[in-house]
């Protein structure tokens, strides 16, 4: 299952989470609740965002394998124009 950043605008906090690429989590407590972390002070209705992170997939293929993951692009970071769609 993918792995995606969001980010909080009230408490500005960034949680990570694994969910379907089809689901989009909106608020604070959707959040907490699929992190396993409490509320705090923050309220459960406080908006959150997708950060533009990719989508981390891993599997168990990939685990220990001691290579590093392949770029997104040949060069390395993002190609001319933003043709990997990444920005």
């Amino acid at each position: 299952m993918p792995t995606y950043d969001y980010r909080c605008d009230t408490n500005d906090r960034v949680i990570e989470v694994n969910h379907r690429m089809s689901e989009n989590l909106t608020n604070w407590g959707e959040l907490c609740e699929r992190a396993g972390i409490e509320l705090g002070d923050t309220p459960a209705d406080a908006p959150v965002h997708r950060l533009a992170t990719g989508g981390n997939v891993i599997t168990s293929s990939s685990l220990g394998s001691g290579r590093a993951p392949m770029p997104s692009c040949a060069t390395g970071s993002c190609c001319a124009g933003g043709m990997c769609g990444l920005n």
